[in-house]
């Protein structure tokens, strides 16, 4: 959206409608206090998140792969077949 000459002359005129002569520049000083209060946040958060990549490790921890529970149950060798026989409270 583009303002032309014509649009921002209204709206100031309506601006000093509403507000006064006497009250603009207090507007205006507010507005502008806001403004740089603003930048200067907006700064120092940028800077925060800067300097914590910069303090994180180069390489990136790896991930321990969990089996999931969709994943088809792991095959049974003989020795582990002997071993639950072994193991059974039935066995005497």
């Amino acid at each position: 959206m583009h303002l032309g000459a014509s649009e921002i002359i209204l709206i100031v005129i309506v601006i000093l409608l509403l507000f006064g002569g006497k009250k603009l520049p207090e507007l205006a000083r507010g507005i502008g206090r806001g403004l740089s209060e603003f930048r200067r946040a907006t700064h120092d958060i940028q800077r925060e998140i800067q300097s914590s990549i910069d303090m994180s490790p180069s390489t990136p921890p790896t991930e321990k792969k969990v089996p999931s529970s969709d994943a088809a149950p792991a095959r049974s060798t003989p020795q582990d077949l002997n071993e639950s026989e072994n193991s059974s409270p039935h066995a005497s």
